[in-house]
């Protein structure tokens, strides 16, 4: 699984975004993390394998989610699905 790290000075909190590299509500929370200067990490999961898709569906139904994009997983605890600015807001405490 390709995940990428994108450095940022804000790092308070462990930031996850399962996106669809095609999608733009997940261009628009990666560009909002970056914007806020959030490091964060990403999976574009429509770039992986069947193998982990299937990983990171587990994953997010395991949280109770479901497999809608984009998807952040903050601290391993909060999970959001969708460009939520105000939820993501609130969870990263910006």
């Amino acid at each position: 699984m390709n995940v990428v790290k994108v450095a940022g000075k804000n790092n308070k909190h462990k930031v996850l975004v399962y996106a669809l590299s095609t999608c733009a509500w997940c261009k628009m929370a990666k560009k909002f993390l970056k914007d806020n200067d959030i490091e964060y990490e990403y999976v574009d999961v429509d770039l992986c394998s069947q193998e982990d898709h299937e990983k990171i569906r587990n994953d997010i139904e395991k949280r109770g989610g479901h497999a809608s994009f984009p998807t952040l997983i903050i601290d391993d605890k909060k999970l959001i699905t969708g460009f939520r600015k105000d939820l993501i807001k609130e969870a990263l405490e910006l």
